[in-house]
């Protein structure tokens, strides 16, 4: 019973020492500056130009397929390439949507992977209770693709 009591007392006496700010406490070392985005944005577009990065006009969208089946859908895109340092830029406001959303829009530009991952979506629907009818394609090569996200660096390898 004792020791508890002396035990409070203790931390008592520790408690009265803590202090934070006031008299007689040490300064703070460093103001921490927190970067903005247009910060970033700004060292992104310096490091492009000393790649020698040139724009690329006449792209009216871009669809990125991921290996989920959705699609990143870029309207209106900022395009810039540099072939000599194998890097492409996409800058624009990006929106992912399902790959049956864009459908009758997108079929020209699935590769085989996406065709093939599009008819097992379309058999597994059924079996859930959903009925779709896909229309058949022929493709006759791949088509490129290109999209339009915040400040997206690609680095081809």
């Amino acid at each position: 019973m004792k020791e508890t009591i002396m035990n409070q007392e203790k931390l008592a006496k520790l408690q009265a020492q803590v202090r934070i700010g006031g008299k007689g406490t040490a300064r703070r070392k460093k103001k921490v500056v927190h970067r903005t985005a247009t910060a970033d944005d700004k060292k992104l577009q310096f490091s492009l130009k000393k790649l020698g990065v040139n724009n690329i006009s006449g792209i009216e969208e871009v669809n990125m397929f991921t290996n989920q089946g959705t699609v990143i859908h870029f309207n209106n895109p900022k395009v810039q390439a540099s072939l000599a340092a194998n890097t492409f830029t996409i800058t624009g406001h990006a929106e992912t949507k399902q790959l049956t959303e864009m459908l009758p829009s997108i079929l020209n530009q699935l590769g085989a992977d996406s065709l093939t991952s599009l008819r097992r979506l379309a058999e597994a629907l059924p079996k859930q209770g959903v009925f779709m009818t896909v229309p058949c394609v022929l493709l006759t090569g791949v088509s490129m693709f290109w999209g339009r996200g915040v400040s997206l660096l690609l680095v081809c390898s």
